[in-house]
């Protein structure tokens, strides 16, 4: 066969190959919580390097507006208190002392300064390697006529459905706090996430309503935290 034949079949390999590593990652995105506020001045870079994350295949990107900073006078238009909910239940299972912005929580297991870049990249790749070892959980997430179907395959349970909901770009004009007179940017702003339904390990279909925001997606979280799938719905053409 000619050299260059041989050379070709082998890029075909390659390309095969990282599209399988791709798919393969897909099935086990790892989903990054961060907790922050329009309000807090250390919260700004947290949010760009989150915006740079969510870019990167295999990555959920969630952008959590806490409540407790709205004490300075400006509500912070995207805060939840679902936002600081979640939070707390996170400062109880890593034992912390306090509650503190910027923080990154990766896939339920782990715990950052969402502004350290290199302690959220070893955070990921110490999740990534752990998820690695464990089998799938398959979940996907469709639109139909009402709302969104989402299809959990067999694993092992129990676990929680959660439905979120989010913006992809929002730039707002802070008008108190911290950076008030500023105008910041930030990516996959979270407008609901709420507990979904249960699941015990069997396969099964949930059929959900539309959270608010303009993207939807879905993950499932065991009671220790980890989180075992997660899903997207995918834009409408």
């Amino acid at each position: 066969m000619a050299r260059g034949v041989v050379m070709r079949w082998l890029g075909i390999g390659v390309a095969l190959l990282a599209g399988l590593g791709s798919a393969r990652a897909a099935e086990k995105p790892v989903v990054l919580e961060l907790f922050t506020s329009l309000a807090c001045s250390s919260c700004p870079p947290a949010d760009r390097l989150l915006s740079r994350l969510a870019r990167e295949p295999g990555v959920l990107a969630l952008d959590l507006h806490v409540t407790y900073w709205n004490g300075l006078g400006w509500p912070d238009p995207y805060s939840l208190m679902a936002a600081t909910a979640r939070q707390v239940m996170y400062q109880n299972r890593f034992h912390l002392a306090e509650l503190y912005t910027p923080q990154l929580v990766v896939n339920g297991v782990r715990q950052v300064v969402g502004s350290d870049a290199a302690a959220v990249r070893r955070a990921i790749a110490a999740v990534r390697a752990a998820v690695a070892r464990h089998p799938p959980v398959r979940l996907s997430l469709a639109r139909t006529a009402g709302g969104m179907v989402a299809r959990i395959g067999p694993g092992r349970g129990p676990a929680m459905l959660w439905r979120v909901g989010y913006d992809e770009r929002r730039v707002t004009a802070v008008g108190g706090g911290e950076n008030a007179g500023r105008r910041l940017a930030e990516t996959d702003v979270v407008r609901e996430i709420s507990p979904a339904a249960s699941w015990m390990g069997a396969a099964s279909t949930f059929v959900l309503a539309r959270p608010a925001g303009q993207r939807a997606a879905v993950f499932l979280a065991a009671p220790d935290g980890r989180i075992l799938a997660a899903a997207t719905l995918a834009r409408k053409d």
